[in-house]
């Protein structure tokens, strides 16, 4: 399983499916002003995913949900919880995140999956570490597929 570190940002990269490291699905969508990862997706993608969101109910720490990419270019897009009711990840949250998702990703047959850094914005982590989580839980994995890790910047790449 390759794995493929760019600088740039999630929403242009080729991949089948992309992560949105989002929380616990505990207050509605519609009460939070999503940032980062959430809010690009929602400026670009439309409120569709967060709509299906809703019928998940309360996501466990560190789990997954599957919902469309609305008008993203992508066939889905996998949400995690990776921060906790005090807006917060944990070396747990994230490395469960990664853990879901790559199931998710696995079970629903996507060959290509995007990381964001789950955790190092909102949710205050070191990109180093959380990067390094990522990557280390991705190598443990049984994927097969291609995954990128993408670190937020102006340097696009693929």
């Amino acid at each position: 399983m390759p794995i493929i570190q760019v600088s740039g940002d999630l929403l242009e990269q080729d991949v089948e499916v992309i992560v949105n490291a989002w929380n616990r699905n505990l207050i509605p969508w519609w009460l939070l002003l999503p940032q980062g990862v959430s809010g690009a997706i929602k400026k670009r993608g439309g409120v569709g995913p967060f709509r299906e969101l809703r019928k998940f109910g309360v996501l466990p720490l560190g789990g997954a949900a599957v919902t469309s990419a609305g008008r993203l270019p992508f066939k889905a897009i996998i949400h995690v919880a990776g921060i906790g009711h005090l807006w917060r990840s944990s070396e747990a949250s994230i490395r469960g995140s990664v853990r879901s998702a790559l199931a998710k990703a696995q079970e629903h047959g996507f060959e290509s999956i995007g990381f964001p850094l789950i955790g190092a914005g909102t949710g205050g982590g070191s990109p180093d570490k959380v990067e390094g989580m990522i990557r280390e839980e991705i190598e443990r994995s049984g994927y097969g597929g291609r995954a990128v890790i993408v670190r937020y910047g102006r340097s696009g790449g693929r």
